[in-house]
């Protein structure tokens, strides 16, 4: 079998529902269990009724929630033709109402918790499953029968144990050729019932850890782009599909700026060995990338990746000098201020460092300023170059850093893992020294 997921983009409209429905239609003889994402911006509406009812709006709060409810009431009508089944119409008019009692209670209280905002949240993924269920005459499973968490409400953890097992009773026997089974992404429930919600990327988190779970044959995650591209196209329009992606490939890159998805949210069905695939939904014909533990793409760069703003801290002291100790010193005030570290270079006295543009800078100077000088320079972009073959291939540095031309690099750092090499420039100099190198990337030339 097979696990076939889409975001909100592609289920956005009756339309985008439509498409979505041949493809899983494509794939009935692969017994699909069909992942949903809420409809288009649900999920963003779902939050701001919450926000507006706890602001003791009531009338604001429900003038939201019927927004939502045509929108959801349009896309069934399009899709039937206006003869909307009776058990689709009374499960929509069910949901509605409990998102209306869940709203009456935050408005009430004036109080919005955790786990409130999770129950609210739910409902974006239960509408849109139940609609899509209802119009391709698939099985509709609720997520929560399976999906266990803990009670983190917001960001919860899977228990991957206790949903290996509750897949095993509840979705295994919905499972067929010719049949598939709809559920929804992003929401789970822990051991007493209580809806939750898996945080960013919580959908294809949701289709990992079914596919694990399950053993799938493939996950696939249809979106809308053709795969992970070699560079932003919005930067380098000529950015390519790549047609394959080690896992730690597609970890620096999404560390460092790629957006296609996060690679933890499909570390479930890598560590199961499951291929995942990275599909466009209006173009199910066209590239795709697919991202495995297994693959050796022996490329000396895949791709490029950029992340701005941020801020690199230069932090100099004499005490460096053959002297042990200093950077415990320095790190231990880094962790105590709860403040993460992303490129760290040493010289002789002096440790460069950048971390976000939105750290409270004030009260990390005042306790480095008590044993070094700290310089700061703001406004910069990371840079990072990440392909296997980065550190053996002789010469590749010096092309890259030709191509950059009279674009000032400031800082260089080699990752510990040798597949990443990030550099720092300045952030209006970011997207000139991405084109540039994206031309050593695609032609192997400056």
């Amino acid at each position: 079998m097979i696990v076939l997921k889409f975001g909100g983009s592609s289920v956005a409209d009756a339309a985008c529902m439509g498409q979505v429905a041949e493809l899983v239609r494509a794939a009935l003889p692969r017994s699909p269990l069909v992942v949903l994402s809420a409809m288009g911006k649900t999920t963003n509406g779902l939050f701001d009724a919450a926000k507006t009812a706890e602001g003791g709006d009531l009338a604001g709060a429900m003038a939201r929630q019927r927004t939502l409810m045509a929108a959801h009431r349009k896309a069934a009508d399009e899709l039937f033709k206006g003869a909307v089944p009776e058990n689709l119409d009374t499960a929509l008019t069910d949901l509605f109402g409990e998102l209306e009692l869940l709203l009456r209670g935050v408005a009430l209280l004036r109080e919005l918790s955790p786990r409130s905002m999770d129950a609210i949240a739910s409902l974006g993924e239960r509408l849109s499953t139940r609609v899509f269920a209802a119009f391709i005459g698939g099985a509709w499973l609720d997520a929560r029968t399976v999906l266990r968490t803990d009670a983190g409400f917001g960001e919860a953890a899977p228990q991957p144990e206790a949903i290996r097992a509750l897949a095993t009773g509840h979705l295994k026997p919905l499972l067929a050729p010719g049949r598939a089974v709809v559920t929804q992404g992003y929401i789970g429930a822990t051991e007493d019932g209580l809806t939750t919600t898996l945080g960013r990327g919580g959908s294809d988190y949701s289709a990992a850890l079914f596919g694990a779970a399950l053993g799938a044959e493939e996950v696939q995650i249809w979106t809308d782009v053709e795969g992970v591209l070699t560079c932003d196209p919005g930067i380098v329009p000529e950015a390519l599909p790549i047609p394959e992606l080690s896992f730690a490939e597609a970890a620096e890159l999404a560390a460092f700026g790629a957006k296609v998805l996060h690679p933890a949210t499909i570390q479930p069905a890598v560590e199961a060995g499951i291929p995942v695939t990275v599909r466009h939904t209006q173009k199910p014909e066209g590239r795709f990338t697919t991202i495995s533990a297994e693959v050796r793409t022996g490329r000396p760069i895949t791709a490029l990746a950029s992340r701005s703003p941020v801020t690199v801290l230069t932090v100099s002291s004499t005490r460096m000098l053959a002297q042990s100790g200093f950077l415990a010193r320095l790190f231990e005030v880094f962790g105590r201020r709860g403040v993460s570290v992303d490129l760290v270079a040493t010289a002789e006295v002096s440790v460069s460092l950048t971390v976000e543009a939105d750290v409270p800078l004030a009260p990390l100077i005042q306790d480095l300023s008590a044993f070094a000088t700290v310089g700061i320079h703001e406004g910069r972009a990371i840079i990072a170059a990440v392909g296997e073959r980065l550190k053996s291939t002789p010469g590749l540095g010096a092309r890259l850093l030709t191509a950059l031309g009279d674009v000032n690099v400031e800082m260089i750092s080699m990752g510990a893992n040798e597949i990443n090499l990030s550099l720092v420039v300045k952030q209006e100099h970011a997207a000139e020294a991405l084109r540039r190198m994206h031309r050593v990337l695609v032609g192997g030339h400056p």
